[in-house]
């Protein structure tokens, strides 16, 4: 008897399926700020000495990519599950999906932003997503999760209902 190839796809409807998947990465603008704060560090260290400022500064460069990187959340959406950073919840509790976009956005991550909700938001990111929470067990009303692309998640989120 053979097992299955390691590149055979999955069959359809499996939990294996992604239907949706994005990494909510830093923009441009805060790898930029990373980078002038270890180049900063050169100003700190260079009274020691030039070669101090230098290797401060690019030791700097490391640990603001490594926590950039290590802080980076992913969305991921499977016929059977959605995961949004560390939270991990299966789809038939999901009801309502909404995409926000401008002033919209903006009120959902502020004034009508509930205490309760999970919250996994990025501010480079503009646009959110709230995803209700319909499990009776579970007191977080629902998610508000930041995404490039609003209405792909919520496509994703409601197809196959």
């Amino acid at each position: 008897m053979s097992s299955p190839s390691p590149k055979s796809p999955a069959p359809k409807g499996s939990a294996s399926t992604v239907l949706y998947s994005e990494r909510l990465t830093p923009s441009f603008g805060i790898w930029f700020v990373a980078a002038l704060l270890a180049a900063a560090c050169i100003l700190v260290f260079v009274p020691i000495s030039l070669t101090a400022g230098i290797t401060g500064a690019v030791v700097a460069a490391v640990i603001f990519a490594v926590l950039l990187i290590l802080s980076t959340p992913q969305i991921r959406v499977t016929p059977d599950s959605l995961q949004v950073g560390r939270a991990q919840i299966e789809r038939r509790f999901i009801g309502q999906v909404e995409a926000f976009r401008g002033d919209d956005a903006t009120m959902q991550r502020g004034p009508a932003l509930n205490a309760t909700a999970y919250m996994c938001i990025r501010g480079w990111i503009s646009p959110v997503v709230r995803i209700e929470i319909t499990d009776p067990a579970d007191r977080t009303p629902y998610w508000l999760t930041s995404t490039r692309h609003p209405e792909k998640l919520v496509e994703a989120l409601t197809q196959g209902r």
